[in-house]
């Protein structure tokens, strides 16, 4: 393979990542929304459209291999790919938390509301944030930007974690409220998740561009 196809492909290949993560990051906010206008159909169509980010899953997957297949890529290159298929995995599991956010949505919507919604979508709109800013900098190779993500992990994690012992507070002064409240929490531990994700993509962005592996540094840092 020439090495201008093969800038090319790496471009398609940035390409199909950009869409996926724009997909998941559709189907997050779509989750989100159809909890709070409680419509069934938004959810619904959350829950089928786990099969799109499956199959574009195996298609990056397989353009990474065939990359590493067809030509020795230099080591900047190699570090890309290889990220490449970390962020793809990470994409498709931000997809697989969007369907759990919907399916335990579907069945908080037929409930009374236990509490004004106001944490929930406040936590999903900043691990969407994260999403969204963590392909940015793996697309623009932003190693600064990426490192600002790893920071904001620990936001999502306290908001989540107050909202726990709020819910918590619920079910132990009126056990009729005990459903509605494990589905809340639930659904702020999925949300929990996918910034773990971006958190993972920013990770790798970091790898990309300065060779170095952070995964966990942060953590260190909080201790």
């Amino acid at each position: 393979m020439e090495r201008y196809h093969f800038e090319d492909e790496l471009q398609q290949l940035k390409n199909r990542l950009l869409n996926m993560g724009s997909l998941v990051e559709q189907r997050m906010h779509q989750s989100i929304r159809g909890l709070v206008t409680r419509k069934q159909d938004l959810l619904m169509s959350v829950v089928a459209g786990d099969k799109e980010i499956n199959e574009l899953q195996i298609e990056i997957d397989d353009r990474c291999l065939k990359l590493l297949a067809l030509q020795n890529p230099m080591a900047s290159d190699l570090r890309l790919i290889t990220a490449a298929m970390k962020i793809n995995a990470d994409l498709e599991r931000i997809g697989d938390q969007a369907v759990n956010i919907a399916e335990y949505s579907l069945r908080l919507i037929n409930l009374p509301l236990l509490k004004p919604l106001i944490d929930i979508p406040r936590i999903a709109e900043m691990a969407e944030a994260m999403v969204r800013e963590s392909l940015d900098a793996f697309v623009r190779k932003d190693a600064s930007l990426a490192r600002n993500i790893l920071q904001r992990d620990d936001d999502v994690d306290d908001i989540k974690n107050q909202l726990f012992r709020e819910l918590l507070t619920y079910m132990m002064a009126d056990p009729s409220t005990i459903e509605r409240a494990l589905e809340l929490i639930l659904i702020s531990r999925s949300i929990e998740r996918i910034a773990d994700h971006a958190t993972n993509i920013a990770e790798d962005v970091v790898f990309v561009v300065e060779a170095k592996d952070v995964r966990h540094h942060h953590e260190e840092t909080r201790r």
